[in-house]
């Protein structure tokens, strides 16, 4: 089903004309108890939005002090993609293999019991490995993919370049940037009837389809549907930087 990656619905009746069930409640359908579309934007559950069972940790920044007061720690900044971290967690550092434990969680308000998604916070861990931003920490026995190919969804944004097969772009994910070539168009999707189309081969503003591109080095990601952080990305115009479409992996 193409409506696989929602999590959530909820279905208002609404007329923008008239203002029903928009900010107030329509008089006209006394049929209808639910909140107006107002209230449930400003009160609407989305923690079911982030993956608590799958450790990432995509590392942001290495926090290195070189200070007198300072001068052995060794911190991993960044935000919790996905799961739960705890002091004590075996982890492993991908893509090295490096394995080590949680020694102990930082953040603004002082050290944490645990971390999960979408805190942001500081991680440091029992063993000194080399580790770079755009490396990811993981835990368990359900590591991410990590693969030079993908196949994506994505939506192009550039209203002044069209995209076609073997074009070259930079592709950020998480908070690692790569160098990526889209290798072919596997098709299009026509928004009104939601048909596959196949022999189009080029992407013009808004439109959405499915598209295998290769990366310069290998991305570590989950599928969109199992999680949103680490199934995602951009593509950027590398003469222009010009955010030119967003992906969700599948």
């Amino acid at each position: 089903s193409r409506l696989d990656n929602i999590v959530d619905m909820v279905s208002i009746p609404i007329s923008a004309l008239h203002g029903d069930n928009v900010v107030d409640k329509s008089e006209k359908m006394p049929w209808y108890e639910g909140p107006t579309m107002l209230y449930h934007l400003e009160s609407v559950y989305i923690g079911s939005d982030h993956n608590h069972v799958d450790a990432r940790f995509p590392v942001q920044w290495v926090i290195r002090p070189h200070s007198d007061e300072y001068h052995d720690f060794r911190g991993y900044a960044g935000r919790v993609a996905g799961g739960v971290f705890k002091p004590g967690d075996d982890i492993v550092v991908q893509p090295s293999g490096f394995q080590s434990k949680v020694k102990a969680i930082e953040s603004l308000e002082g050290p944490r019991e645990q971390a999960f998604a979408p805190l942001s916070c500081t991680m440091t861990l029992e063993d000194e490995i080399d580790i770079s931003r755009g490396d990811m920490i993981v835990k368990g026995n359900n590591p991410p993919k990590k693969d030079q190919v993908i196949e994506a969804m994505i939506c192009w944004f550039s209203e002044e370049k069209q995209l076609q097969p073997r074009s070259k772009y930079h592709l950020r994910h998480t908070t690692k940037e790569v160098k990526a070539i889209v290798e072919d168009v596997r098709y299009k999707v026509n928004i009104n009837t939601l048909h596959k189309i196949e022999d189009e081969k080029s992407f013009s503003l808004n439109e959405i389809g499915r598209v295998s591109i290769r990366t310069s080095a290998p991305l570590l990601y989950d599928s969109y549907r199992r999680n949103r952080q680490t199934g995602s990305f951009i593509l950027i115009d590398s003469q222009t930087n010009e955010t030119v479409a967003a992906g969700m992996i599948v």
